[in-house]
């Protein structure tokens, strides 16, 4: 008898994450910024929502669209159950990025893939909010310079808690795998 409850427990418990699990370890999504089609959001506005945050920049020539490039391959092979996702990808560089430069540029990805912005104070107590690090480079001639930022994604489940850190090196397969299993937990009541 008691094999038999053993061997039920452990049939019962979840298999782990195949990325990083946060759950208790980072604060709940909150945030109020501008989408990339000038309209106030926060993060209610995404309840019920399996949500991805990415801090870059538009003008980033490698770890943005290498990451958004991934996340849309990942939501395609999804399929239907990936319209309960969606990426906020989080402009750490305002100067450049308005609303409608960010609207042209997550276009090229994901139907999910979602600009948001805001001011450097607002976009500082959310990096801040989530340890995310990032700094301007050097001003060059024409306006250009570097942004320089983390490529973790923070993956939120269905009720805004901190759930996932995707990294880059972490595979497409394993990041369907994790995705598959929140996008299929319960919405919020």
């Amino acid at each position: 008898m008691l094999l038999v409850l053993a061997l039920l427990a452990a049939c019962s418990r979840q298999a782990p994450w195949q990325t990083r699990s946060i759950d208790g370890f980072m604060p709940d999504l909150a945030f109020h910024l501008e989408d990339d089609h000038g309209h106030s959001v926060q993060a209610g506005d995404y309840a019920g929502k399996v949500v991805m945050l990415f801090f870059g920049f538009s003008h980033c020539h490698d770890t943005c669209p290498a990451t958004l490039g991934k996340l849309s391959a990942v939501l395609d092979a999804i399929g239907t159950p990936a319209a309960d996702a969606r990426v906020l990808f989080v402009s750490i560089d305002p100067r450049r990025d308005t609303p409608a430069r960010l609207a042209v540029y997550t276009k090229a990805f994901a139907p999910q893939v979602i600009g948001v912005t805001g001011s450097r104070a607002q976009l500082d107590a959310l990096s801040k909010r989530y340890r995310v690090a990032y700094s301007y480079g050097k001003n060059y001639p024409h306006g250009n310079y570097a942004v320089y930022h983390s490529s973790a994604v923070f993956v939120f489940d269905r009720n805004g808690r901190a759930r996932l850190l995707f990294q880059q090196d972490d595979s497409a397969e394993a990041i369907r795998a994790d995705l598959d299993r929140l996008l299929s937990q319960s919405p919020p009541a």
